[in-house]
């Protein structure tokens, strides 16, 4: 019996061991959560603690599936606002017609069933960051609307005319060819 307490003990050990290794090699081979050690992901860490800093807005460009919202996530964790709100929105996944609404927020009676003034997602990330994804379907109308905030920073409710300060850092997100689409009209 004596043996095996002590066989177990060793083994206890070694486990504990190799999992402190395995730890070790895994937050050198990391960038928050996501992992990899071949050179395309070294640069893309790079870049992120590059930008991170920076109020820059960044535009993240990858195919559907490859996490482009934990980029985002990482650039916003490593940046001045880390401690502001993070808001995220699928531009693709919501209709054009509720797309602005959900973006700049609308003031009571603005349109049918806007029975309460209602905070967009630009005015919910202020002082934080936006991770606008699947920016490529955005519609060409909102495009120009949110052209204004990047440049100014102000935003308008639907249904007022009163503008709105923000301070905002925006990451958008696509896998469409951008350039593509801008040379095809």
């Amino acid at each position: 019996q004596a043996s095996i307490i002590v066989y177990h003990a060793l083994m206890l050990n070694q486990l504990r061991l190799d999992n402190r290794n395995l730890r070790s090699r895994l937050e050198q081979s990391s960038q928050g959560q996501m992992i990899g050690t071949c050179p395309p992901m070294k640069r893309l860490y790079r870049v992120i603690r590059r930008v991170s800093p920076t109020d820059l807005s960044v535009l993240v460009l990858g195919e559907t599936g490859t996490g482009k919202e934990l980029v985002a996530r990482e650039v916003h964790k490593l940046s001045l606002r880390k401690d502001a709100s993070f808001i995220a929105i699928n531009c693709g996944a919501i209709p054009e017609n509720l797309l602005e609404s959900e973006l700049f927020g609308h003031k009571r009676g603005a349109f049918t069933g806007a029975v309460t003034d209602k905070v967009g997602k630009v005015e919910a990330a202020d002082g934080g960051t936006l991770f606008l994804d699947e920016i490529g379907e955005m519609p060409m109308n909102l495009q120009v609307k949110l052209l204004r905030v990047l440049q100014e920073r102000v935003i308008e409710r639907v249904g007022e005319l009163a503008p709105r300060s923000v301070n905002i850092r925006v990451v958008a997100a696509t896998n469409k060819d951008l350039a593509d689409l801008i040379k095809s009209g």
